[in-house]
């Protein structure tokens, strides 16, 4: 089976023969005809999680697939061949650039029905990312205040439709060129991050959905209300995700140390700061497919490049500019 791997840290990935995937009884064996490219995927090829999420090489990325079943494991109930289906495999078990790969069935939905199989396979890192962030952390209702940073990216525009189909009003940093776009998926107001400086002109914000991190994170603790949340995707991570990842005690103590001035800096402005890394969920990708299907989320994909092209696609991707997701199509 034809598959790109990661070999180094920091270098190129390499087109491989790998073996064909092991399928458990609670398994599904998809074809693989579409993968979303995310920064998640370059972050792990150049090293930068290695210390939390400690993956061994030679490593099969792709977090995102959408594609055809071709057997299910003897214990499976919900798919059967020939069923087309998305999802977003857990965290040990990612390689979705490959032709193949067994995805355990709780991490499977069948695919929307109203979208194209590259639309789907844009869609469940990024769709289940907003979900966990403003559904399921954030709670957001109707009336609240939501900042959304880049909200023309992968995230951001999926993010932007689910809030304001929440109730909430919804402001985005975006540029100038997408200040349209980004009006048009729901935001209410766009500050040019070019020219504009977000932090003196919003404030009183309920929660934030940051994905830059860094200063960025740290001006968006102060457009908070007290008690209002800010939300990181970016980082650093926080000693509750140590927790849940089940770390040893001196990574805890690491990962604590990370994240320790930004947690410092939010408890003295009395609001909330926490690091999402999402999770894999067959039940949260149906009740986004029910969006889909409905016309109230649209996936929005810029760029489709084949299989082939799999390692320039992922060098370009780290270039930004691409509205929405970057998808491979393996059809």
């Amino acid at each position: 089976m034809r598959a790109f791997v990661v070999t180094k840290y920091k270098e190129p990935l390499q087109e491989a023969e790998v073996p064909e995937p092991t399928v458990g009884e609670y398994d599904v064996l998809v074809r693989v005809e579409a993968a979303g490219l995310n920064p998640l995927d370059e972050k792990i090829r150049a090293g930068e999680f290695k210390q939390v999420l400690p993956y061994k090489l030679p490593l099969i990325l792709g977090n995102d697939v959408a594609g055809t079943v071709i057997s299910v494991g003897t214990a499976v109930r919900g798919f059967k061949p020939g069923d087309e289906v998305y999802g977003r495999p857990d965290q040990g078990r990612i390689g979705t650039f490959a032709e193949r790969i067994a995805v355990a069935e709780g991490d499977l939905a069948l695919k929307p029905a109203s979208i194209s199989m590259e639309e789907a396979g844009s869609l469940p890192l990024v769709a289940l990312t907003a979900w966990q962030a403003l559904v399921e952390r954030g709670r957001v209702r109707p009336g609240q205040k939501v900042l959304i940073h880049a909200g023309a990216g992968g995230v951001g525009s999926i993010a932007i439709q689910l809030a304001a189909h929440l109730g909430a009003s919804v402001a985005t940093t975006a540029s100038a060129s997408n200040a349209d776009f980004v009006r048009a998926l729901g935001a209410d107001t766009v500050i040019d991050y070019r020219s504009q400086d977000f932090e003196q002109l919003l404030t009183g914000y309920d929660l934030v959905l940051d994905s830059l991190g860094g200063e960025n994170l740290a001006k968006s603790l102060r457009v908070l209300k007290p008690g209002g949340k800010a939300i990181g995707i970016a980082g650093p991570p926080d000693p509750a995700f140590a927790r849940e990842a089940g770390l040893n005690p001196l990574l805890r103590l690491a990962v604590a140390g990370l994240s320790g001035k930004i947690r410092k800096q939010a408890k003295k402005l009395g609001v909330e700061y926490e690091f999402l890394l999402m999770r894999a969920s067959g039940d949260q990708l149906r009740q986004i497919t029910t969006l889909i299907d409905q016309g109230v989320v649209r996936p929005v994909v810029g760029k489709v490049v084949g299989f082939d092209e799999t390692p320039q696609a992922l060098q370009f991707l780290s270039q930004g500019g691409i509205r929405g997701k970057a998808v491979i199509s393996n059809s």
